[in-house]
């Protein structure tokens, strides 16, 4: 706390310095014809930064997810970004010179400028408001694909059990065929005649005895064998494939597809309520979220994308231009420099000629005396007119003397 009272020159040498300030400013604008509100600048500024950091680390995050881990391609995506932010810093100082230029024709490029610029930005700030939007639409998207899978799949399920059940019928039936025939085959090689064997005795070319055993089969004994084989081998056939079968068949069941169609839908009505895309949607439609067309969807996101980014487009602009107050400059306020309008000459002219007729009625009144003081000759302290002057008193003439 301040234990000394401030010095009252030293508060009138600021308030002097204020006001002179002021003054200078004032008469700077005066000359210039417009003022510009630097507070209002800086905070249009602070918006288009924010808007070109935005869009800036949105194109990174952009390029490192879409370039596959290719450097080269990394960085031919971020090119394009700089440039827009280069162009997106232009809007600004555009809207100022639409202010203060008195030229029409820059006026007029500087507006064309501004749209320009507003188109690149909107580009940029609707590529953001997309990439927003995208993790849900695309969660969505996945959910509503297994939903439709799912009731494709329960919608197909009476045909595909029809033919599982066809497929284990014909195996079954191809194995009793095998069976059938392998029985038949064994019933006819038992039924065969038995080995016949016998001793075979007599004289060799060398003139030597000899006696052997000789058994004799009958000629269908291999014939039947070989059919008693090869059903074998297509029962085990026939046996593998009639398993897979009816395992097949015992996947294929209503309620399991029922099941599986019941949760596609839950995920897919989970998934949605995630997404404030779809449910603005129902909400201006008026319908269940889940119910909701992707050309619904894509039409409330072209309103969700576009409207924000033209608002963000021109927001710092129009601020930009309200920052400036254009005012009449010293050779605007002058009078011989005014435009007078044509329909009021006449009133002009009347007012000045009875001016003029009361000055000159008034001058031709006057005595001379008050001619030659409005020429600016000395006017005289005794102002009594001429004749005779009553007497003055004793003592008045006394002290006169």
């Amino acid at each position: 706390m301040r234990k000394t009272p401030p010095s009252r020159d030293v508060q009138r040498e600021r308030r002097e310095w204020r006001r002179e300030s002021d003054r200078w400013a004032h008469e700077r604008h005066v000359e210039k014809g417009y003022r510009i509100k630097w507070g209002y600048v800086a905070i249009a500024y602070l918006v288009e930064f924010m808007v070109i950091g935005a869009s800036l680390w949105g194109a990174w995050l952009f390029a490192g997810v879409y370039s596959d881990g290719d450097s080269k391609a990394f960085y031919f995506m971020l090119l394009a970004p700089l440039v827009y932010a280069a162009v997106e810093l232009c809007r600004v100082p555009l809207g100022i010179l639409a202010r203060t230029q008195r030229s029409y024709l820059i006026r007029m490029l500087a507006v064309v400028g501004i749209i320009f610029a507003a188109g690149v930005t909107t580009k940029s700030v609707s590529q953001l408001g997309e990439m927003m939007f995208h993790p849900r639409l695309m969660d969505a998207a996945k959910a509503k694909t297994a939903l439709k899978d799912a009731q494709a799949d329960r919608a197909t399920i009476d045909g595909r059990i029809a033919a599982a059940d066809s497929r284990v019928a014909q195996y079954t039936a191809e194995l009793d065929q095998i069976e059938k025939r392998a029985a038949e085959n064994a019933q006819q090689l038992s039924a065969l005649p038995a080995q016949r064997c016998e001793r075979v005795s007599g004289t060799n070319s060398r003139g030597q005895r000899y006696s052997n055993l000789k058994c004799v089969t009958d000629p269908r004994t291999a014939t039947l064998n070989a059919a008693v084989g090869k059903a074998t081998g297509d029962r085990a056939a026939v046996t593998k494939a009639l398993e897979e079968a009816r395992k097949a068949r015992g996947d294929l069941d209503r309620g399991a597809a029922d099941r599986k169609v019941a949760d596609a839908e839950q995920a897919y009505r989970n998934s949605v309520n995630r997404s404030q895309l779809h449910s603005f949607t129902a909400m201006v439609y008026g319908v269940d979220p889940i119910d909701v067309s992707e050309a619904q969807v894509h039409a409330f996101l072209r309103i969700f994308v576009f409207v924000p980014a033209l608002c963000a487009a021109f927001a710092s602009t129009i601020l930009a231009l309200c920052a400036v107050s254009v005012r009449r400059t010293f050779m605007d306020e002058d009078d011989l420099g005014a435009v007078v309008d044509p329909a009021a000459t006449p009133y002009m002219l009347d007012s000045i000629t009875e001016s003029l007729r009361q000055e000159i009625g008034l001058t031709a009144q006057r005595p001379p005396r008050e001619a030659h003081t409005a020429s600016g000759e000395v006017i005289p302290i005794d102002r009594r007119p001429p004749g005779p002057q009553p007497a003055l008193p004793a003592s008045a003439a006394g002290a006169g003397a």
